[in-house]
């Protein structure tokens, strides 16, 4: 970013709330590789009242990554009470996040993987985006859309066929008030398509027969921070329904109820970022105000709402581990927060593996 108070590092993970956490960590391990835990833990969930009409919930949150390359899954499952899906069947165009993107090294190869892979509902056929590029998309038991896209930058040779988050597709009632927060603000400011129309990938989808306007961003210097390396390049599509008005995927629900709930971004600045975004309109909702804990990773995070309402987070981290068992964390204050960790470092997550 531009200010030299702040800085938004990159895409860090994607919320998914889903009704049984041990299959579906299960099935994200066996479907996308995401075996690399952070934390797992249960803990009451008091900055988020103000998405959860004012009710401390509690929840079971874990944090789970691939190391082959991608951002991180926050997988959640509230546990004061059961969660409930939407009341209709979400569309491309309703607002908030409708789409979480998948890479992988190659598309024929993790195809043929996810229809192989009890639990996951696949598209019997490859498709191709407007963009020109081969894809396909898949639902987990609780209906969350992914979308499946290759991508060449890898920290590890890809040896799952599958690699980590990224990107994620936003339905926003106005691309331009979109673009106030994604591309101004959170630095997602290279158009890499912006087109009006009905697109072929999406006639299997709900609403996918209408026309859109879909604007896909990434940022002009991704990967920056320690974990740069293995997030790599990160992409935001905005979706705005032309043939009707989207509907909140949350308008009858609270946060931790199942679907996509909320887009986290790593930064540093906090502070200066929260006076920039409070003076453009989209100041914090919550605040930590101080580094939470979470086991023995320590954050600070904040929560702003995009012009919709879409959950975005917003991470500044403080104390993460890497291996654990060993006494060996990250502690960003002690180091230059926008550099990326040793390799060797990096590397040493895979001690920490889950194997099925």
């Amino acid at each position: 970013m531009s200010n030299p108070g702040y800085r938004i590092q990159g895409m860090q993970h994607i919320g998914i709330a889903i009704t049984d956490m041990d299959r579906t960590l299960r099935l994200y391990r066996r479907l996308f590789g995401m075996n690399i835990p952070f934390f797992d833990s249960v803990q009451a969930a008091p900055l988020m009242d103000s998405h959860t009409r004012g009710e401390t919930i509690t929840k079971r949150a874990s944090m789970v990554m691939n190391l082959q390359g991608g951002c991180a899954f926050e997988v959640l499952r509230p546990t004061s009470f059961e969660p409930k899906p939407a009341g209709w069947t979400i569309a491309q165009g309703d607002l908030g996040l409708t789409t979480v993107q998948m890479k992988t090294p190659n598309i024929e190869r993790m195809h043929a993987h996810a229809l192989a892979t009890e639990g996951a509902r696949v598209d019997a056929e490859l498709r191709e985006t407007p963009w020109g590029a081969k894809t396909f998309y898949l639902r987990d038991p609780d209906d969350t859309l992914f979308q499946v896209l290759e991508a060449d930058d890898w920290f590890e040779r890809p040896k799952h066929p599958s690699g980590g988050v990224m990107g994620c597709t936003v339905g926003v009632s106005s691309i331009e008030k979109a673009l106030r927060l994604y591309a101004d603000k959170l630095d997602y400011s290279v158009v890499l398509f912006d087109e009006e129309g009905v697109f072929e990938d999406w006639a299997h989808l709900p609403g996918g027969k209408e026309r859109y306007r879909r604007v896909r961003l990434t940022q002009p210097n991704p990967g920056a921070g320690g974990f740069g390396p293995v997030t790599g390049q990160t992409y935001i599509e905005l979706v705005q329904a032309l043939d009707r008005t989207g509907r909140f995927i949350f308008e009858d629900r609270i946060w931790c109820d199942t679907g996509i709930a909320h887009l986290g971004f790593d930064v540093r600045g906090m502070q200066a970022l929260g006076a920039e975004l409070d003076t453009a309109g989209f100041g914090f909702r919550c605040d930590s105000n101080d580094a939470i804990g979470m086991g023995e990773t320590k954050v600070h995070c904040t929560y702003i709402d995009d012009p919709d309402e879409c959950w975005i987070e917003l991470i500044e981290v403080h104390k993460v581990p890497i291996v654990e068992k060993w006494g060996l964390f990250l502690d960003v204050k002690k180091r230059d927060p926008d550099g990326p960790l040793p390799k060797w470092m990096l590397k040493a997550l895979r001690f920490s593996r889950i194997k099925d």
